[in-house]
Protein backbone atom coordinates (compact mmCIF):
# COMPACT_ATOMS: atom_id res chain seq x y z
CA UNK A 1 0.00 0.00 0.00
CA UNK A 2 3.09 2.28 0.59
CA UNK A 3 4.84 1.32 -2.61
CA UNK A 4 3.34 4.29 -4.70
CA UNK A 5 3.79 7.02 -2.21
CA UNK A 6 7.08 6.07 -1.38
CA UNK A 7 8.05 6.01 -5.15
CA UNK A 8 6.36 9.75 -5.48
CA UNK A 9 8.31 10.43 -2.32
CA UNK A 10 11.59 9.67 -4.03
CA UNK A 11 11.05 11.55 -7.20
CA UNK A 12 10.30 14.75 -5.32
CA UNK A 13 13.31 14.29 -3.52
CA UNK A 14 15.46 13.80 -6.01
CA UNK A 15 13.38 16.98 -8.42
CA UNK A 16 14.08 19.43 -4.91
CA UNK A 17 17.90 17.88 -4.88
CA UNK A 18 18.07 19.18 -8.62
CA UNK A 19 16.28 21.77 -8.50
CA UNK A 20 18.47 23.45 -5.27
CA UNK A 21 21.58 22.48 -6.27
CA UNK A 22 23.65 25.58 -5.97
CA UNK A 23 20.83 27.37 -4.52
CA UNK A 24 19.19 26.97 -7.93
CA UNK A 25 21.73 28.21 -10.11
CA UNK A 26 23.10 25.00 -11.55
CA UNK A 27 18.75 24.53 -13.09
CA UNK A 28 18.78 28.10 -13.91
CA UNK A 29 22.17 27.20 -15.83
CA UNK A 30 21.33 24.48 -17.71
CA UNK A 31 18.16 25.96 -18.33
CA UNK A 32 19.54 28.82 -20.12
CA UNK A 33 22.25 26.89 -21.98
CA UNK A 34 20.49 24.22 -23.25
CA UNK A 35 17.53 27.06 -24.75
CA UNK A 36 19.90 29.25 -25.95
CA UNK A 37 20.90 25.98 -28.16
CA UNK A 38 17.25 25.42 -29.09
CA UNK A 39 16.99 28.68 -30.01
CA UNK A 40 20.27 28.62 -32.17
CA UNK A 41 19.01 25.56 -33.67
CA UNK A 42 15.87 27.06 -34.74
CA UNK A 43 17.07 30.31 -36.33
CA UNK A 44 19.02 28.45 -38.86
CA UNK A 45 17.00 25.07 -39.89
CA UNK A 46 13.24 26.14 -38.85
CA UNK A 47 11.27 26.91 -42.14
CA UNK A 48 8.99 29.69 -40.56
CA UNK A 49 10.57 32.80 -41.14
CA UNK A 50 9.22 34.43 -37.69
CA UNK A 51 10.72 31.29 -36.07
CA UNK A 52 14.12 31.82 -37.82
CA UNK A 53 14.07 35.36 -36.52
CA UNK A 54 13.01 34.52 -32.90
CA UNK A 55 16.00 32.13 -32.80
CA UNK A 56 18.16 34.68 -34.20
CA UNK A 57 17.63 37.87 -31.40
CA UNK A 58 16.70 34.46 -28.60
CA UNK A 59 20.04 32.66 -28.92
CA UNK A 60 22.14 36.02 -28.34
CA UNK A 61 19.41 36.78 -25.07
CA UNK A 62 19.74 33.29 -23.56
CA UNK A 63 23.71 33.60 -24.19
CA UNK A 64 23.44 36.49 -21.95
CA UNK A 65 21.25 34.89 -19.24
CA UNK A 66 23.88 32.08 -19.21
CA UNK A 67 26.84 34.15 -18.80
CA UNK A 68 24.64 36.19 -15.86
CA UNK A 69 23.91 33.10 -14.27
CA UNK A 70 27.61 31.91 -14.10
CA UNK A 71 28.46 35.21 -13.07
CA UNK A 72 25.96 34.56 -10.10
CA UNK A 73 28.29 31.20 -9.85
CA UNK A 74 31.62 32.71 -9.17
CA UNK A 75 29.79 35.40 -6.71
CA UNK A 76 28.35 32.41 -4.58
CA UNK A 77 31.45 30.69 -4.12
CA UNK A 78 33.24 33.50 -2.46
CA UNK A 79 30.05 35.08 -0.80
CA UNK A 80 26.89 33.19 -0.57
CA UNK A 81 24.63 35.53 1.16
CA UNK A 82 25.39 38.09 -1.75
CA UNK A 83 21.83 39.09 -3.37
CA UNK A 84 22.99 39.08 -6.82
CA UNK A 85 24.06 35.25 -6.35
CA UNK A 86 20.46 34.36 -4.33
CA UNK A 87 17.07 34.19 -5.24
CA UNK A 88 16.77 38.26 -5.76
CA UNK A 89 19.28 38.16 -8.75
CA UNK A 90 17.54 35.00 -9.76
CA UNK A 91 14.53 37.09 -10.19
CA UNK A 92 16.75 39.60 -11.82
CA UNK A 93 18.09 37.00 -14.37
CA UNK A 94 14.85 35.54 -15.20
CA UNK A 95 13.24 39.50 -16.18
CA UNK A 96 16.31 39.74 -18.31
CA UNK A 97 15.94 36.59 -20.15
CA UNK A 98 12.34 37.35 -21.00
CA UNK A 99 12.82 40.71 -22.28
CA UNK A 100 15.28 39.60 -24.16
CA UNK A 101 14.02 36.28 -25.51
CA UNK A 102 10.54 37.11 -26.04
CA UNK A 103 9.72 40.66 -25.59
CA UNK A 104 12.34 41.99 -27.83
CA UNK A 105 11.64 39.75 -30.23
CA UNK A 106 8.10 40.29 -30.14
CA UNK A 107 8.85 43.96 -30.36
CA UNK A 108 10.83 43.88 -33.69
CA UNK A 109 8.72 41.58 -35.64
CA UNK A 110 6.25 43.88 -34.65
CA UNK A 111 8.31 47.05 -36.17
CA UNK A 112 9.16 45.16 -39.05
CA UNK A 113 5.65 44.15 -39.82
CA UNK A 114 4.39 47.36 -39.52
CA UNK A 115 7.21 48.48 -41.60
CA UNK A 116 5.77 46.15 -44.89
CA UNK A 117 7.12 42.77 -43.68
CA UNK A 118 4.47 40.15 -44.31
CA UNK A 119 6.81 37.23 -42.88
CA UNK A 120 6.84 38.42 -39.42
CA UNK A 121 3.25 36.92 -37.76
CA UNK A 122 2.30 33.84 -37.89
CA UNK A 123 -1.11 33.04 -39.36
CA UNK A 124 -2.88 33.34 -35.79
CA UNK A 125 -1.85 36.99 -35.45
CA UNK A 126 -4.08 37.80 -38.24
CA UNK A 127 -6.73 35.55 -37.51
CA UNK A 128 -7.31 37.71 -34.16
CA UNK A 129 -6.44 40.94 -35.85
CA UNK A 130 -9.35 40.11 -38.66
CA UNK A 131 -11.52 38.99 -36.15
CA UNK A 132 -11.21 42.31 -34.00
CA UNK A 133 -12.32 44.34 -37.46
CA UNK A 134 -14.93 42.22 -37.76
CA UNK A 135 -15.81 42.01 -34.00
CA UNK A 136 -15.85 46.36 -34.33
CA UNK A 137 -18.08 46.17 -37.79
CA UNK A 138 -20.39 43.88 -37.38
CA UNK A 139 -21.10 42.82 -33.45
CA UNK A 140 -19.41 39.58 -33.78
CA UNK A 141 -15.71 38.21 -34.92
CA UNK A 142 -17.12 35.37 -37.09
CA UNK A 143 -17.41 34.85 -40.65
CA UNK A 144 -20.02 32.44 -41.82
CA UNK A 145 -19.61 29.16 -44.19
CA UNK A 146 -20.51 31.32 -47.35
CA UNK A 147 -18.34 34.35 -46.73
CA UNK A 148 -15.65 31.78 -46.10
CA UNK A 149 -16.39 29.71 -49.33
CA UNK A 150 -15.97 33.27 -51.15
CA UNK A 151 -13.05 34.00 -50.25
CA UNK A 152 -9.99 33.10 -52.90
CA UNK A 153 -8.73 28.98 -51.86
CA UNK A 154 -5.69 30.20 -50.82
CA UNK A 155 -7.16 33.06 -47.96
CA UNK A 156 -10.26 30.64 -46.43
CA UNK A 157 -7.70 29.29 -43.67
CA UNK A 158 -7.48 32.86 -42.49
CA UNK A 159 -11.21 33.53 -42.71
CA UNK A 160 -11.61 31.00 -39.77
CA UNK A 161 -11.59 32.33 -36.13
CA UNK A 162 -10.95 28.99 -34.00
CA UNK A 163 -11.44 30.82 -30.96
CA UNK A 164 -13.84 31.43 -28.23
CA UNK A 165 -15.32 35.13 -29.05
CA UNK A 166 -13.22 36.93 -26.30
CA UNK A 167 -9.91 36.53 -28.23
CA UNK A 168 -10.97 39.23 -30.44
CA UNK A 169 -10.49 41.64 -27.92
CA UNK A 170 -7.09 41.54 -28.83
CA UNK A 171 -7.46 42.83 -32.08
CA UNK A 172 -9.45 45.50 -31.36
CA UNK A 173 -6.24 48.37 -31.48
CA UNK A 174 -5.67 46.98 -34.97
CA UNK A 175 -8.89 47.69 -36.12
CA UNK A 176 -8.54 51.51 -34.81
CA UNK A 177 -5.15 52.34 -35.56
CA UNK A 178 -2.04 50.47 -37.70
CA UNK A 179 1.02 50.96 -36.31
CA UNK A 180 3.72 48.74 -34.58
CA UNK A 181 1.93 48.60 -30.76
CA UNK A 182 -1.78 48.14 -31.97
CA UNK A 183 -0.04 44.02 -33.27
CA UNK A 184 -2.06 41.98 -31.41
CA UNK A 185 1.20 40.42 -30.07
CA UNK A 186 1.61 43.39 -27.98
CA UNK A 187 -1.28 43.11 -26.13
CA UNK A 188 -0.94 39.48 -25.45
CA UNK A 189 2.16 40.46 -24.15
CA UNK A 190 0.48 43.13 -21.86
CA UNK A 191 -2.09 41.17 -20.08
CA UNK A 192 0.38 38.20 -19.59
CA UNK A 193 2.82 40.27 -17.76
CA UNK A 194 -0.24 41.53 -15.91
CA UNK A 195 -1.66 38.82 -14.79
CA UNK A 196 1.51 36.99 -14.09
CA UNK A 197 2.78 39.77 -11.53
CA UNK A 198 -1.11 39.07 -9.83
CA UNK A 199 -0.49 35.60 -9.73
CA UNK A 200 2.85 36.04 -8.33
CA UNK A 201 1.34 38.34 -6.06
CA UNK A 202 -1.13 36.23 -4.78
CA UNK A 203 1.45 33.26 -3.94
CA UNK A 204 3.98 35.63 -1.91
CA UNK A 205 1.49 37.18 -0.05
CA UNK A 206 0.64 33.82 1.65
CA UNK A 207 4.28 32.81 1.56
CA UNK A 208 5.11 35.38 4.31
CA UNK A 209 8.43 35.19 5.75
CA UNK A 210 9.27 32.07 3.49
CA UNK A 211 9.42 34.01 0.07
CA UNK A 212 12.77 33.86 0.25
CA UNK A 213 13.51 30.27 1.08
CA UNK A 214 12.81 27.03 -0.86
CA UNK A 215 8.87 27.84 -0.81
CA UNK A 216 10.06 30.90 -2.90
CA UNK A 217 12.07 29.12 -4.81
CA UNK A 218 9.15 27.24 -6.27
CA UNK A 219 7.27 30.19 -7.02
CA UNK A 220 10.01 31.66 -9.29
CA UNK A 221 10.79 28.37 -11.00
CA UNK A 222 7.16 28.33 -11.98
CA UNK A 223 7.26 31.50 -13.59
CA UNK A 224 10.47 30.61 -15.66
CA UNK A 225 8.09 28.03 -16.98
CA UNK A 226 5.88 30.30 -18.41
CA UNK A 227 7.98 32.70 -19.66
CA UNK A 228 11.89 32.03 -20.71
CA UNK A 229 11.04 28.56 -21.22
CA UNK A 230 11.65 28.06 -25.33
CA UNK A 231 8.42 27.13 -25.93
CA UNK A 232 6.64 30.07 -23.99
CA UNK A 233 8.94 32.76 -25.49
CA UNK A 234 9.03 31.93 -28.93
CA UNK A 235 4.88 31.63 -28.89
CA UNK A 236 4.50 34.77 -27.34
CA UNK A 237 7.22 36.24 -29.84
CA UNK A 238 5.74 34.53 -33.10
CA UNK A 239 1.74 34.12 -31.81
CA UNK A 240 1.45 34.76 -28.69
CA UNK A 241 -2.19 33.61 -28.62
CA UNK A 242 -1.92 31.47 -26.00
CA UNK A 243 0.05 33.00 -23.31
CA UNK A 244 -2.69 35.03 -21.91
CA UNK A 245 -4.71 31.52 -21.68
CA UNK A 246 -2.04 30.45 -20.02
CA UNK A 247 -1.45 32.74 -17.52
CA UNK A 248 -5.11 33.56 -16.72
CA UNK A 249 -5.38 29.71 -15.59
CA UNK A 250 -1.97 29.97 -13.58
CA UNK A 251 -3.72 33.10 -11.99
CA UNK A 252 -6.82 31.07 -11.18
CA UNK A 253 -4.69 28.08 -9.63
CA UNK A 254 -2.77 30.76 -7.64
CA UNK A 255 -6.43 31.63 -6.31
CA UNK A 256 -7.12 28.31 -5.61
CA UNK A 257 -4.20 27.84 -3.69
CA UNK A 258 -5.19 30.63 -1.13
CA UNK A 259 -8.49 29.62 -0.92
CA UNK A 260 -10.18 32.12 -3.08
CA UNK A 261 -12.71 29.77 -5.33
CA UNK A 262 -14.96 32.67 -6.08
CA UNK A 263 -12.28 34.37 -7.84
CA UNK A 264 -10.44 31.31 -8.69
CA UNK A 265 -13.77 30.53 -10.62
CA UNK A 266 -14.24 34.12 -12.48
CA UNK A 267 -10.66 34.19 -13.48
CA UNK A 268 -10.38 30.60 -15.31
CA UNK A 269 -13.65 31.52 -16.63
CA UNK A 270 -12.41 34.81 -18.55
CA UNK A 271 -9.37 32.37 -20.01
CA UNK A 272 -12.38 30.21 -21.15
CA UNK A 273 -14.02 32.99 -22.52
CA UNK A 274 -10.65 33.44 -24.46
CA UNK A 275 -9.70 29.27 -26.02
CA UNK A 276 -11.12 26.24 -25.46
CA UNK A 277 -8.00 24.87 -23.83
CA UNK A 278 -8.76 26.24 -20.56
CA UNK A 279 -12.12 24.55 -20.32
CA UNK A 280 -10.46 21.61 -19.03
CA UNK A 281 -8.94 23.46 -15.89
CA UNK A 282 -12.19 25.36 -15.14
CA UNK A 283 -14.26 21.68 -15.26
CA UNK A 284 -11.36 20.27 -12.98
CA UNK A 285 -11.86 23.55 -10.61
CA UNK A 286 -15.04 22.65 -10.33
CA UNK A 287 -14.59 19.47 -8.28
CA UNK A 288 -11.89 21.33 -6.58
CA UNK A 289 -14.39 23.40 -5.45
CA UNK A 290 -17.07 20.96 -4.69
CA UNK A 291 -14.88 19.52 -1.85
CA UNK A 292 -15.13 23.00 -0.43
CA UNK A 293 -19.15 23.32 -0.76
CA UNK A 294 -18.11 26.11 -2.86
CA UNK A 295 -18.82 24.89 -6.85
CA UNK A 296 -21.35 26.95 -7.21
CA UNK A 297 -19.24 30.11 -6.58
CA UNK A 298 -16.31 28.43 -9.02
CA UNK A 299 -19.63 27.80 -11.76
CA UNK A 300 -20.62 31.46 -11.90
CA UNK A 301 -17.60 32.81 -13.05
CA UNK A 302 -16.04 29.42 -14.93
CA UNK A 303 -19.35 28.83 -16.79
CA UNK A 304 -20.72 31.78 -16.86
CA UNK A 305 -18.35 33.62 -18.38
CA UNK A 306 -17.53 31.65 -21.30
CA UNK A 307 -21.16 31.44 -22.27
CA UNK A 308 -22.16 35.17 -21.85
CA UNK A 309 -19.05 35.74 -23.76
CA UNK A 310 -20.92 33.55 -26.66
CA UNK A 311 -24.02 35.36 -26.13
CA UNK A 312 -23.34 38.47 -28.32
CA UNK A 313 -22.18 36.12 -31.34
CA UNK A 314 -24.60 33.19 -31.34
CA UNK A 315 -27.58 36.60 -31.60
CA UNK A 316 -25.65 38.04 -34.43
CA UNK A 317 -25.08 35.35 -36.53
CA UNK A 318 -25.27 31.70 -34.74
CA UNK A 319 -24.25 29.69 -37.94
CA UNK A 320 -21.00 31.53 -38.03
CA UNK A 321 -20.42 31.04 -34.37
CA UNK A 322 -20.79 27.36 -35.63
CA UNK A 323 -18.40 27.47 -38.34
CA UNK A 324 -15.89 28.82 -36.63
CA UNK A 325 -16.08 27.33 -32.85
CA UNK A 326 -17.29 23.61 -33.38
CA UNK A 327 -16.86 22.26 -37.30
CA UNK A 328 -13.53 23.47 -38.46
CA UNK A 329 -11.83 22.56 -35.47
CA UNK A 330 -13.78 19.05 -35.67
CA UNK A 331 -12.39 18.70 -39.42
CA UNK A 332 -15.40 19.68 -40.57
CA UNK A 333 -14.59 23.30 -42.37
CA UNK A 334 -14.04 23.99 -45.71
CA UNK A 335 -10.47 23.93 -45.27
CA UNK A 336 -8.32 21.45 -42.17
CA UNK A 337 -6.33 22.76 -39.43
CA UNK A 338 -2.84 23.17 -40.01
CA UNK A 339 -1.83 21.85 -36.80
CA UNK A 340 -0.38 18.78 -37.38
CA UNK A 341 2.23 17.97 -35.20
CA UNK A 342 3.94 14.60 -35.57
CA UNK A 343 2.50 13.58 -32.05
CA UNK A 344 1.23 9.42 -31.36
CA UNK A 345 -2.87 10.98 -31.95
CA UNK A 346 -1.34 12.53 -35.83
CA UNK A 347 0.35 9.39 -36.67
CA UNK A 348 -2.05 7.32 -35.69
CA UNK A 349 -4.95 9.41 -37.29
CA UNK A 350 -2.90 9.40 -40.90
CA UNK A 351 -1.18 5.86 -40.77
CA UNK A 352 -3.62 3.35 -39.89
CA UNK A 353 -6.36 2.24 -41.53
CA UNK A 354 -9.56 4.15 -39.70
CA UNK A 355 -6.72 5.85 -37.47
CA UNK A 356 -8.61 8.67 -36.71
CA UNK A 357 -11.32 6.60 -35.69
CA UNK A 358 -8.65 4.89 -33.68
CA UNK A 359 -7.18 8.24 -32.13
CA UNK A 360 -10.48 9.23 -30.90
CA UNK A 361 -11.52 6.58 -29.37
CA UNK A 362 -7.53 6.97 -27.53
CA UNK A 363 -9.00 10.20 -26.63
CA UNK A 364 -12.22 9.10 -25.42
CA UNK A 365 -11.26 6.90 -23.12
CA UNK A 366 -8.40 9.19 -21.74
CA UNK A 367 -11.46 11.56 -21.04
CA UNK A 368 -13.33 8.89 -19.90
CA UNK A 369 -10.25 7.94 -16.84
CA UNK A 370 -9.84 11.12 -15.93
CA UNK A 371 -13.76 11.66 -15.56
CA UNK A 372 -13.95 8.75 -13.35
CA UNK A 373 -10.60 9.92 -10.98
CA UNK A 374 -12.43 13.28 -10.52
CA UNK A 375 -15.74 11.76 -9.69
CA UNK A 376 -14.27 9.17 -7.51
CA UNK A 377 -11.49 11.09 -6.11
CA UNK A 378 -11.78 14.98 -6.73
CA UNK A 379 -8.62 16.89 -6.18
CA UNK A 380 -8.55 18.58 -2.36
CA UNK A 381 -5.81 20.42 -3.38
CA UNK A 382 -5.11 23.50 -5.78
CA UNK A 383 -1.83 20.99 -6.67
CA UNK A 384 -3.74 18.32 -7.36
CA UNK A 385 -5.77 20.12 -9.79
CA UNK A 386 -2.93 22.00 -11.36
CA UNK A 387 -1.26 17.97 -11.38
CA UNK A 388 -4.53 16.57 -13.21
CA UNK A 389 -5.24 19.46 -15.49
CA UNK A 390 -0.98 18.79 -16.62
CA UNK A 391 -1.20 15.28 -17.10
CA UNK A 392 -4.74 15.60 -18.88
CA UNK A 393 -3.82 18.10 -21.18
CA UNK A 394 -0.86 16.35 -22.00
CA UNK A 395 -2.33 13.31 -22.72
CA UNK A 396 -4.58 15.42 -24.66
CA UNK A 397 -1.99 17.27 -26.77
CA UNK A 398 -0.52 13.73 -27.57
CA UNK A 399 -3.88 12.08 -28.76
CA UNK A 400 -5.29 14.71 -30.32
CA UNK A 401 -4.87 14.36 -34.56
CA UNK A 402 -4.87 17.89 -35.11
CA UNK A 403 -2.14 19.61 -32.59
CA UNK A 404 0.84 21.82 -32.39
CA UNK A 405 4.24 21.49 -30.93
CA UNK A 406 3.48 24.87 -28.90
CA UNK A 407 0.47 23.54 -27.21
CA UNK A 408 2.77 21.39 -24.99
CA UNK A 409 3.36 25.09 -22.93
CA UNK A 410 0.02 23.88 -21.13
CA UNK A 411 1.24 20.84 -19.82
CA UNK A 412 4.51 22.16 -19.18
CA UNK A 413 3.87 25.20 -17.08
CA UNK A 414 0.96 23.79 -14.70
CA UNK A 415 3.01 20.59 -13.92
CA UNK A 416 6.04 23.49 -12.91
CA UNK A 417 3.43 25.88 -11.39
CA UNK A 418 2.23 22.55 -9.14
CA UNK A 419 5.51 23.20 -6.44
CA UNK A 420 4.88 26.84 -6.04
CA UNK A 421 1.01 26.06 -5.23
CA UNK A 422 2.39 23.37 -2.88
CA UNK A 423 4.67 25.84 -1.65
CA UNK A 424 1.91 28.37 -0.92
CA UNK A 425 -0.92 25.54 0.73
CA UNK A 426 2.15 24.62 2.72
CA UNK A 427 2.97 28.24 4.37
CA UNK A 428 -0.96 28.83 4.59
CA UNK A 429 -1.24 25.58 6.37
CA UNK A 430 1.87 26.19 8.67
CA UNK A 431 -0.13 29.60 9.85
CA UNK A 432 -3.30 28.46 10.26
CA UNK A 433 -2.90 24.49 11.20
CA UNK A 434 -5.07 23.36 8.33
CA UNK A 435 -4.39 20.07 7.09
CA UNK A 436 -6.57 19.74 4.58
CA UNK A 437 -4.30 22.65 2.91
CA UNK A 438 -1.62 20.69 3.55
CA UNK A 439 -2.61 17.97 1.79
CA UNK A 440 0.78 16.53 -0.72
CA UNK A 441 -0.40 16.28 -4.25
CA UNK A 442 -0.22 12.63 -4.21
CA UNK A 443 -2.70 12.50 -2.02
CA UNK A 444 -4.78 14.82 -4.27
Amino acid sequence: MTAVPDRISRRRRRWQALDSAAGGLALDLALYALSGVFAAITAVTSTLPPHRAWGTIAAVGYLVAALAVTGQFLVRRHRADAAFAGLTGRWAVTGLAWAATALVPLAAQAVQRAGGRTDRAQEEVVVVEHAGARLAEHGTPYLGHDAIAALPAGERLLGYTPYQPGMALFGLPRAGVDAWWTDSRIWFALVTAVVLALAVGTLRSHLGTAVTGHRGAAVLRGVQAATVLPVCALTLATGGDDLPVLALCLLALALAAADRPGRAGVVVGLAGALKLFAWPVGLVLLFWAGTRRAAGRVAAGALGLPVAALVPALLVDRDALVENVLRFPLGHGLVTSPAQSPFPGHLIATLLPAGRLVAAALLLAVGAAIAVRLVRRPPRTAVATAVICGYGLLAAILLMPSTRFGYLLYPLALLVWAPALAATTAARAARSGDELAAEPAAAG
